[in-house]
């Protein structure tokens, strides 16, 4: 198993290493493996989960959302059906926004069409 130094795993994941520490105190991950001198050790498992934190927050994800999720995660009670809905919840907001944003894309490019054209037609 490969294992980072703290700067290592910083730099892996793109996020500082305040982020790191304070989503392991969230409990978004972890708990992080400590040396006998008490300094974090991040395994491959510990990037990659944090990758996948990182990949929910660009979605649009919550720090609490994302505490909802972890805690579905652990309350294997349910099976992943609360983890399913979790995300199929997100999943179906994420669309509307990015049929929003296809909207002003849309209405940016109509204006700089228009503004295009008509300093066009002012150079002649």
């Amino acid at each position: 198993m490969t294992t980072y130094a703290p700067a290592e795993a910083s730099e892996r994941t793109g996020l500082s290493l305040d982020t790191l520490r304070y989503y392991e105190r969230l409990g978004l991950f972890g708990p992080v493996r400590r040396t006998s001198a008490g300094r974090r050790v991040y395994s491959d498992h510990d990037v990659a989960w944090v990758g996948l934190l990182v990949c929910l927050r660009n979605a649009g994800l919550g720090i609490s959302d994302l505490q909802r999720l972890m805690g579905r995660l652990r309350d294997r009670s349910g099976g992943p059906t609360g983890v399913v809905e979790l995300l199929e919840e997100h999943r179906s907001r994420l669309h509307g926004e990015i049929a929003k944003m296809n909207v002003a894309l849309d209405v940016l490019d109509d204006k700089i069409a228009h503004y295009r054209g008509a300093a066009d037609q002012s150079k002649k």
